[in-house]
């Protein structure tokens, strides 16, 4: 099946004939290789050089002139060549774009350079977000998992009469470390004891999952726990559910540095750099991505965190050992993002941070 059986009988594309739609596809390939304007004479060549069917540059111009009146060609001065607009690139990406695998040497290239034996989830992580910037050629970006996965131990430390640190083990190897204010009274074997009591029904669950559970056994009486220790865990429990700290990876910011090719270049990355210090915004896009399957695209101002700079991200999820999404790896770069080798290659790293992430030994 080629990418024209997937054109919407309403898109733009599927207004133009094969001839039209064979040469906006041509033009962006080779604006996305250049980061050119393409002008008719040298799409003219390029096209024979491919073995397509010859056309001459007054008939190309006059494709590009229907393209251009579409919407999905635009230029930056009269003489110069055309480039895809913004919602030119999203039709190419939807309707065009021939999307290959990641042929098996590459998979065991990025899977080698991504795993390592005796690491923490945080060096996987990062190392994964570097690995796609130096593949990709733009920054990587790597979501955390939201802390929200099953626990495996929870343990209480005093730091001194009234501070305490809780430490808590997931079932994934992260380890979380919050410091509290302890309850009047707290002695060390009740530390221990309110540690022992949550390991013991949070094991294989999460903060969210069991906290019903623990306030009902504790409410009723049945916890066989001293009001100390009680309140202790009341107060945990309180601080710790529903929050999902996130936190967000970020490499290769220099590499977009590696094509500018004009002052307008210059000041595109300068704004990606403003827009990648915003990460709280950054982390909330990537956390919105995790309601949809499969990898996300998203091309210039479709994200008004990208309007100024007119930047890309390909985005997919990872998921953990229940199968459930926990995070995301992504690429940022400009709009003529390699899109055709950049999705597979972040769907399948994505596939490797989770599998390495689910099982830490494998």
């Amino acid at each position: 099946m080629t990418p024209t059986d997937f054109i919407l009988p309403g898109s733009p594309l599927a207004a133009l004939d094969a001839r039209a739609r064979s040469v906006f596809g041509d033009l962006v390939q080779t604006y996305l290789s250049t980061g050119q304007a393409v002008g008719s004479k040298s799409l003219a060549q390029h096209i024979s050089d491919q073995g397509g069917v010859s056309l001459s540059p007054a008939t190309i111009r006059n494709i590009m002139a229907e393209l251009s009146q579409l919407g999905l060609l635009g230029k930056d001065h009269i003489s110069a060549g055309r480039r895809p607009t913004q919602q030119g690139l999203r039709l190419f990406v939807d309707g065009l774009l021939e999307i290959g695998d990641l042929a098996k040497s590459e998979r065991a290239q990025l899977e080698a350079q991504i795993k390592a034996s005796n690491e923490t989830p945080d060096d996987i992580l990062s190392r994964a977000s570097s690995v796609l910037s130096g593949l990709a050629g733009g920054a990587g970006l790597v979501l955390t998992p939201s802390m929200q996965s099953p626990l495996r131990h929870v343990e209480f430390v005093s730091l001194d009469e009234r501070k305490a640190l809780a430490v808590l083990v997931y079932a994934d190897g992260q380890v979380e470390n919050r410091i509290m204010n302890l309850p009047r009274g707290v002695l060390p074997a009740q530390l221990e004891q309110a540690g022992n009591y949550l390991s013991a029904r949070l094991k294989g669950k999460t903060l969210d999952q069991s906290r019903t559970q623990i306030l009902s056994e504790l409410n009723e009486g049945r916890a066989a726990l001293d009001s100390a220790a009680t309140n202790l865990i009341r107060q945990g429990l309180a601080d710790w559910s529903g929050d999902k700290k996130r936190s967000l990876i970020v490499r290769g910011r220099s590499r977009l540095l590696d094509n500018v090719q004009a002052q307008t270049d210059l000041e595109r990355v300068q704004r990606l750099f403003e827009e990648l210090e915003r990460k709280e915004a950054l982390i909330d896009l990537l956390d919105r991505t995790e309601t949809a399957d499969g990898v996300k695209i998203f091309i210039g101002s479709e994200n008004p965190l990208f309007a100024l700079s007119g930047s890309s991200m390909v985005v997919a999820p990872y998921v953990g050992a229940d199968a459930q999404i926990i995070g995301a790896v992504a690429v940022i770069g400009p709009t003529r993002l390699n899109y055709a080798r950049v999705i597979p290659m972040v769907d399948y790293t994505a596939q490797i941070v989770g599998r390495l992430l689910g099982n830490p030994k494998d």
